[in-house]
């Protein structure tokens, strides 16, 4: 079929990426800080699905580490057909009077990696004339919640470009802006995700099925769920007055 590099692929969203893909006959390239964890994943994904899964051990926060993983995006040998940026995580404090560390972490991880990795990928792939590149942003990139709603913000509005820019090349890009995610990304954060009703979260399953629909469909952007298509464009059409009242940093339940 092809080879996918899925970021964050040790749990989560990325896990869902790279098992579904990996069910669909997909090679996977599997990126994340914890070599043990991706180890594991790894056998998991070889004894069921028969396909190969290499890891790749890396701190996306790190710029070194980043380039390390863009290198093997422009491998020759063995390209890579999908790019799954997928990595990222909540910070989990509010910008004002919280580590600044960890902010620019923050940014490395979900803005600069993202651009460096997508940068690779886009040239290679163009030179072959074929590939795909897939975001992963948030609904709340239509809130003001902190940095995390930036870097998102960010990432759509560039994948948006980036499509535009690689037009007639054969290689297409999609960003997938999923809302609360049943994963292990609220925990990781210190928020408490029992304040919301069951029925407002999206398996990961969900969120990956829309994304690989979508950008086998060649669209550019999409919103899973039908909950979710609906507040997108109401927060979308709503004054920002009103978005930066309710859907502030308040709204990302932090306890």
């Amino acid at each position: 079929m092809g080879r996918a590099l899925i970021t964050g692929a040790s749990a989560g969203l990325g896990l869902a990426f790279a098992r579904q893909l990996a069910s669909d006959g997909h090679d996977v390239v599997l990126v994340a800080r914890n070599r043990d964890r991706l180890a594991e994943v790894s056998a998991d994904i070889r004894a069921r699905y028969g396909v190969e899964a290499e890891i790749l051990s890396a701190d996306l926060a790190d710029y070194e580490d980043t380039a390390r993983v863009a290198r093997r995006v422009v491998d020759c040998d063995s390209p890579i057909s999908l790019l799954v940026n997928n990595a990222g995580f909540g910070l989990g404090q509010d910008f004002v009077g919280g580590a600044l560390e960890r902010e620019v972490d923050g940014l490395n991880v979900m803005v600069r990696a993202v651009m460096m990795l997508s940068h690779a990928a886009a040239g290679a792939m163009a030179a072959r004339g074929r590939g795909t590149i897939i975001n992963v942003a948030s609904m709340t990139s239509l809130t003001v919640q902190g940095t995390y709603s930036a870097h998102k913000a960010w990432v759509r509005t560039f994948s948006e470009g980036l499509a535009v820019e690689l037009a007639g090349t054969g290689v297409g890009v999609t960003v997938v802006n999923p809302g609360l995610i049943r994963t292990e990304f609220h925990e990781r954060s210190h928020v408490d995700s029992s304040q919301w009703p069951a029925a407002v979260f999206a398996t990961p399953e969900q969120v990956v099925q829309a994304a690989l629909a979508a950008a086998r469909a060649g669209r550019v952007e999409v919103t899973p769920t039908v909950l979710y298509k609906l507040a997108s464009g109401v927060v979308r059409h709503a004054p920002r007055r009103l978005v930066r009242k309710f859907a502030g940093p308040g709204l990302s339940g932090r306890e």
